[in-house]
């Protein structure tokens, strides 16, 4: 069976239009885990404040309450920068898988060999990676909406005492 140069690239963009979309999610991963470090570095600001060590011993009650709030919040911005970094890995594999898959389709082309398994074989596991990083993405942003309740808590608890 013979292809035209055109139905060999409109079979090879499926994946690169994939790769695209994966580079768009990436970019917003990416974003969210710098914007995760940051505020982990000024809570980090925030505790060395409160535990130098001559104030530690003379915390009042707001500050070792708001001291035990930032400890908490940054041990959940561990998990939530964890859940970030998976999404990343995911979305990465993803577009490796489907650089993969468009090589295999220009080969099976160019050379005339039955590589329809294989392309299959590769551009599947990429849209399960797809949707894995989609899994982690939402996991993450009902993790991000707990640790802002855990700062409006402890602000207004602070406030109220």
């Amino acid at each position: 069976m013979e292809f035209s140069i055109v139905e060999i690239i409109q079979s090879m963009l499926s994946p690169a239009l994939m790769i695209s979309a994966c580079g768009l999610l990436i970019l917003g991963s990416n974003n969210k885990y710098s914007m995760v470090v940051a505020r982990i570095r000024a809570l980090d600001d925030e505790i060395r404040k409160y535990t130098f060590p001559a104030k530690a011993n003379s915390l009042s009650p707001e500050e070792s309450a708001r001291l035990k709030n930032l400890y908490m919040q940054v041990s959940k911005l561990q998990k939530r920068i964890w859940l970030i970094r998976n999404v990343v890995i995911s979305y990465f594999i993803a577009v490796i898988l489907f650089i993969v898959s468009c090589l295999l389709i220009g080969i099976m082309h160019l050379f005339h060999c039955p590589l329809h398994n294989l392309v299959f074989s590769t551009f599947l596991p990429g849209m399960i990676a797809v949707v894995s990083g989609a899994f982690f993405s939402i996991w993450e942003a009902m993790k991000g909406y707990h640790i802002i309740e855990i700062e409006v808590t402890g602000t207004l608890n602070t406030k109220n005492t």
